[in-house]
């Protein structure tokens, strides 16, 4: 089959008609007489975060499933109360996960050539989703956490609420760059001008996350201590640094250079 598909080829392009064969030729000198410049120009903007996601969790155990689900669960109130005396909104609070599992111990009886299972009792767990926007004061709330109660904490994740302004002064810079550098083809090869013809955008964005991951569910954590003598508790609270993210296009852009 793929033979006969060649000669069939073969045969359409001799007996096409000369000028559907000339037609190439004169798109190609068409082109060499306003050639194409091809760019892909990426514009980031870098900026601080104005919003933070931390995820935290609660962990019971108890010999059955119904009071290692009971306990959490009064661990789970009282952490939801204190977010929600913290003025966290109720859009911004999320439940994550329940998880209920059997925990066993492994257990080497001497003599035995393999181990075996001895159950130990049940876990309960409860994973939230929190989002705040009072970056300076994150470490604060980190410190009510996980004295309300909260066994696990994971975050913050920091992220911009609005980057609609940002990437559209990111696209008039990449805009003006592309203009610029298609400019610098044009002269360098005898033209005086260029034409935009194509404009595809994508989206950019970069950041740098400072985690903080804990867990107290064996042990009890010890308070945190004060802030040494001489700094105010706003300093305290920059102990969790955001940084700045970076928000941005990358577009692809087409010109025609011209006389």
């Amino acid at each position: 089959m793929r033979l006969l598909s060649s000669v069939a080829l073969a045969t359409c392009l001799i007996g096409a008609p000369a000028a559907a064969q000339v037609a190439p030729q004169t798109s190609i000198a068409e082109m060499a007489t306003t050639p194409l410049v091809k760019l892909q120009i990426a514009e980031n903007l870098r900026t601080p975060p104005d919003e933070a996601s931390i995820q935290v969790g609660t962990q019971a155990r108890a010999p059955t499933a119904v009071a290692a689900s009971a306990a959490n669960k009064e661990k789970t109130e009282r952490l939801l109360a204190t977010i929600r005396r913290a003025g966290l909104r109720e859009r911004d609070i999320q439940t994550q996960g329940i998880q209920l599992q059997p925990e066993y111990d492994y257990v080497q009886d001497p003599g035995a050539r393999s181990g075996r299972q001895v159950f130990r009792g049940y876990l309960a767990s409860n994973t939230i989703q929190l989002k705040t926007r009072d970056i300076p004061k994150l470490t604060a709330l980190l410190d009510t956490l996980t004295a309300a109660g909260a066994d696990t904490v994971y975050g913050p994740n920091f992220s911009i609420s609005d980057p609609i302004l940002l990437r559209r002064e990111a696209r008039v810079r990449a805009l003006a760059r592309g203009m610029s550098e298609a400019m610098e083809y044009a002269r360098s090869s005898g033209f005086t001008k260029v034409t935009l013809l194509s404009v595809e955008e994508g989206t950019s964005y970069r950041g740098t996350d400072v985690v903080v991951t804990g867990s107290r569910i064996n042990y009890a954590a010890p308070p945190a201590p004060p802030p040494p003598p001489g700094i105010e508790r706003s300093q305290a609270d920059a102990l969790v640094a955001p940084g700045q993210l970076e928000t941005g296009v990358v577009l692809n852009l087409i010109y025609r250079m011209e006389r």
